[in-house]
């Protein structure tokens, strides 16, 4: 019997200072912008949403804003339709483009769903007016949502054609002046090389704007690397793909790439 109440007693002391452990992360950034790719919503499948992907990366969103962190979201489209794509086999590219903008609200209405089902207040602002399903962008709107703790989504890109969500996510991380972008991937950060096919690729660990368009690393399009060096919002390169990764790069830990201009 004494060795059952030990056990109990050493399981709950474990317990106790686990969840002291996780409560003393401390986040390095007040407010992020998060830039989720739609394929990083596919998980294994080959074409739209993957619901235990979707809500795996929900649940780190949630564990990101229980820190105390302001989070805003850009989301792209590839898992429905991508715009460059459209306009290579023969399609208009402006109307290519705004197809992908509209895909992109079906991404966001999708992760608003599943915030909300975990719980959390959240908004879907889209750059193309959409009354009936979500909010118009209007800025002031947005940062009042931040401001009362809100996730806010912003659908649509920038509203206009041949400009990247990448583009839109540059933009909105300096309208809502967020302390980082931070670019989620599938790999944990910039490569000299694509680390999938060259062994011999090393980390970056830090890089600056300059270098990054220099070298025409492809990390994000150079309209977007060129709006944040403007502005000084520093890039956070990380890989989605680990257990709270999103939280962990909120707390400036694991294995990332931060692309600034500060020493």
């Amino acid at each position: 019997m004494a060795t059952e109440v030990g056990k109990r007693v050493d399981y709950m002391s474990k317990a106790l200072k686990k969840s002291s452990q996780k409560s003393a992360a401390k986040p390095a950034y007040k407010r992020v912008l998060l830039k989720l790719s739609g394929e990083a919503l596919m998980g294994p499948e080959k074409f739209g949403l993957h619901n235990e992907t979707l809500d795996r990366i929900c649940r780190d969103i949630k564990a990101t804003a229980d820190m105390g962190v302001e989070i805003c979201i850009v989301v792209g489209a590839g898992n429905i339709f991508r715009g460059m794509q459209g306009a290579a086999n023969g399609m208009e590219r402006a109307s290519a483009d705004y197809m992908g903008m509209v895909a992109t609200v079906l991404n966001a209405l999708a992760i608003q769903n599943t915030l909300e089902r975990m719980g959390m207040d959240t908004r879907v602002l889209s750059a193309i007016s959409m009354m009936q399903v979500c909010e118009p962008y209007i800025r002031r709107r947005a940062e009042r949502h931040m401001e009362r703790g809100r996730v806010v989504i912003f659908a649509a890109g920038t509203g206009n054609p041949f400009f990247t969500t990448d583009t839109a996510a540059a933009l909105r991380a300096n309208e809502m002046g967020c302390d980082v972008l931070m670019k989620a991937t599938q790999v944990d950060g910039v490569y000299t090389a694509d680390p999938k096919k060259d062994k011999y690729a090393k980390h970056l660990a830090k890089l600056s704007y300059h270098e990054v368009l220099v070298r025409d690393l492809k990390v994000m399009d150079a309209s977007a690397i060129a709006l944040s060096r403007e502005n000084g919002i520093p890039i956070l390169v990380f890989s989605l793909s680990g257990k709270d990764a999103i939280a962990q790069a909120a707390c400036a830990k694991g294995k990332f790439t931060l692309i600034t201009d500060k020493k």
